[in-house]
Order: structure tokens, then sequence, then C-alpha cells
């Protein structure tokens, strides 16, 4: 087996990757053909990627203009520890103010850490909703590597 092929995470480690982190490195594509990067908090919506920004954002113009979006996740400071997961997919875009709320509740629920506190998030996320726009990311090709692993015995 190759260290490609070693490092690959599995479909329950990717999902639990993505669940246990917070923050993400989202790329999107500006008008003249550059990449766009920006770091963002995202929450899960039905387990899919989803985040909200203001609709005058450079990366709501992006996405408007074309929906193609990576979104890289990642941990570790040493090479043997680095871990990520690479997403590549299509943005599909919420203007519907109850899907808004609901995508902001998501993030909100995962950058405060708090779970719980559904009254002071909520008033939160009502308030700040108003001027922005929600996404989800329906995923195309996902890459995953876990150096870890090169630490076990193949």
């Amino acid at each position: 087996m190759n260290q490609r092929a070693r490092i690959v995470m599995t479909e329950d480690e990717i999902t639990a990757f993505v669940g246990g982190s917070r923050k993400l490195q989202l790329g999107t594509v500006n008008p003249d053909g550059t990449p766009h990067m920006v770091t963002m908090f995202y929450g899960l919506t039905e387990g899919a990627i989803s985040f909200w920004t203001y609709g005058k954002a450079q990366k709501a113009r992006n996405i408007q203009r074309d929906a193609r979006v990576s979104c890289l996740i990642e941990a570790g400071e040493e090479y043997a520890e680095l871990r990520g997961v690479l997403m590549y997919g299509t943005a599909r875009r919420i203007d519907d103010s109850e899907g808004v709320l609901k995508v902001g509740m998501d993030v909100a629920r995962r950058m405060a850490g708090m779970p719980e506190a559904e009254e002071l998030l909520t008033e939160y996320v009502a308030y700040t909703g108003r001027k922005r726009v929600a996404f989800v990311v329906e995923p195309t090709r996902v890459i995953s590597w876990d150096h870890r692993k090169l630490t076990t015995s193949a």
C-alpha cells in the first residue's frame, strides 16, 4: 500500500473530524479568476457544511457569479500530526429568513461552543441575520489525510 492510500480517512473519520471542528478555509473564485480565501466558522445543516455571511460580502458576490467552492478543514502542528479534509463542491444559496436563521443557528451553536444556549443565540442570530445570506455546500469531491496513520504499523 502506498503512503497516500495509508493516510486517507474513512467516511466515519471524515464525519467525526468535520463534526469536531469549527472553522474552515473557504475558497471562492474572484471575478478575475484568482482565488479568494477566508476563514469561516461553519455549521452542519442536515449533515452538510453550511455558513452565512453578509449579502454584500465578496465571498457571497463570488458565489453568486460562480457557485464552485472549496472548504479546507485542518488540524495539527507537526508533520506527523497533520490531518484534514478538503471538500470541493457547489454552494447553494439560501435567502429565505427561516433558512438563514436555521443556518445561522447551526453556525452560532458551534461557534459559541454552547449548544444549549438557545435563547441567547436566537436573539443574536435573528438580529445579525437580517442582512445575511446562507449557503449549504453540496460536495462534488472530498480529499482527506491523517498523517497520524503513518506512525502506526501498516
